[in-house]
Parts: C-alpha cells; sequence; structure tokens
C-alpha cells in the first residue's frame, strides 16, 4: 500500500482518546510520525504501543494542551526529534451542554481554555516551524455547533465558531506561505466527549451518531490533498439524522 503520508511528522492533541485517538491511527497508517498529548499517560502508551508494533515512529508527551509549556515542547520535541513538523491536528476539546442561566464562569473558563486557547497556542508554535519548510497542514477539529447554534449549548458553540473563524483568518494569512488550514465539523460522535456533562454512556452507545473513525477519515483526506489543493471545511453529519 502507498504511504501517502510517508516522513511527514503529525502533531495530534488530546490524542488519547475519540477522534484523536482514531486520527493518530489513521495518520499512521499513511506512514506519518507522530508525536502525541494528552493528560493520560497509561492511553498514550497504549496507542504508542500499536502504533510502533506496526513499525510506525512516535513520540507521546503528556501534558495540558492550555498551558504554553505543553504547545513549545510538543512543537520543540517534533524538531528536534524528526527535523520538522508538517501537520497539526488541534483535537482536544470538551462539552458542557448547560442553558445560560446553569452554566457558570468556571465552566465558561474550562471550555474557552480547552477549546479555543489550546488551539491558539499550539498553532502559535507550530507555524514557525511550517514557514521555515514553506509548507504544512493545519486543521482544527471544531463542530457543527461552529456552524450553528443549539440551545443549552451557547457557550460550548462559542468555543467551536471561535475555532472556525480562527481557521478561516489563518487560511488568508498563512496561505501564501505554503501552508494549508481548515476546519472539521462533525455533528455527534460516538466518544467519550461529554459524558457526565449532558450526556451519557448510554444514549451515546444507543445513538446513530458518527464514529470517530468517520472523522478521522476526513483528517486523513485533507491532509492528502496535492500541493495545488486544499480542503478549507468539512461538515460531517451522521446518514441516520432526522430529515424533520
Amino acid at each position: 500500500m502507498n504511504k501517502r503520508l510517508k516522513e511527514k511528522v503529525a502533531l495530534i492533541t488530546g490524542a488519547s482518546a475519540g477522534i484523536g485517538r482514531a486520527s493518530a491511527l489513521a495518520l499512521a497508517e499513511e506512514g506519518a510520525n507522530l508525536i502525541l498529548t494528552a493528560r493520560r499517560k497509561e492511553r498514550l502508551e497504549e496507542i504508542r504501543a500499536k502504533v510502533e508494533k506496526a513499525g510506525g515512529k512516535v513520540v507521546s508527551i503528556i501534558g495540558d494542551a492550555t498551558k504554553e509549556e505543553t504547545a513549545k515542547k510538543c512543537v520543540d520535541d517534533a524538531v528536534k526529534t524528526f527535523g520538522r513538523l508538517d501537520i497539526l491536528i488541534n483535537n482536544v476539546g470538551i462539552g458542557n451542554y448547560r442553558d445560560l442561566v446553569d452554566t457558570s464562569a468556571e465552566d465558561y473558563d474550562e471550555m474557552m481554555d480547552t477549546n479555543f486557547r489550546s488551539t491558539f497556542l499550539f498553532t502559535r508554535y507550530t507555524v514557525p516551524a511550517m514557514i521555515k519548510h514553506g509548507s504544512g497542514t493545519i486543521l482544527m477539529i471544531s463542530s457543527m455547533a461552529g456552524i450553528y447554534g443549539f440551545a443549552g449549548e451557547a457557550v460550548y458553540s462559542a468555543t467551536k465558531f471561535a475555532q472556525v473563524g480562527f481557521a478561516q483568518s489563518l487560511d488568508k494569512e498563512l496561505r501564501p506561505k505554503g501552508i494549508r488550514v481548515g476546519v472539521i465539523c462533525p455533528g455527534g460522535v460516538k466518544t467519550e466527549f461529554a459524558i457526565g456533562k449532558g450526556r451519557t454512556e448510554e444514549s451515546v452507545a444507543s445513538s446513530g451518531m458518527l464514529d470517530p473513525e468517520d472523522v478521522a477519515s476526513a483528517v486523513v483526506l485533507a491532509c492528502t490533498q496535492s500541493k495545488n489543493s486544499r480542503i478549507i471545511e468539512v461538515q460531517m453529519r451522521t446518514m441516520n439524522e432526522s430529515l424533520t
């Protein structure tokens, strides 16, 4: 099989589960070397072992994606280990589905920091490394809540709209430097996301939502475009979505 991302280096935040984990395995299957970061060591080590067993190369970094030192270390380690950084997947995120009057300032800070501050930090430190080589792909894993507002998701939706606007602006800013910037906006995905904060394990398991691998396929598609093309935005919904 042709490894379309052979020798490319991909950094993925929130890589220990869900879309991040699925994207890591999918990019590794295409030959990419990986820099994976998350807070759960055991989960990261499980992914690392799986990729390395298949012949891939992985650097795993335990850290909080909202912290500047985590972003800087991930980028520095990518360049130190592999000599370059070609792909950034801003995936880490949380949800907390509550009406506005039930949402605290602490809830706001947690969602804004996790969903958008991390996106800013990792992109901020990645871009110079990409400019140096005159190429790169940056993807934000946003949400359909970043396209449409939903009741009970005002703050979450605001963080995801922020990612979409950030991507649109950077597309114009960075394209002249050879860097592609895009955003992937899935609907509900069967992951641990928002369990206990508006979702239950039972509701997710019985839903017809997307699988993490569905989103990972879109990530691979965006990362394997020719030099002459770019994917700006992907909107994804399940085939089980109601027609009404």
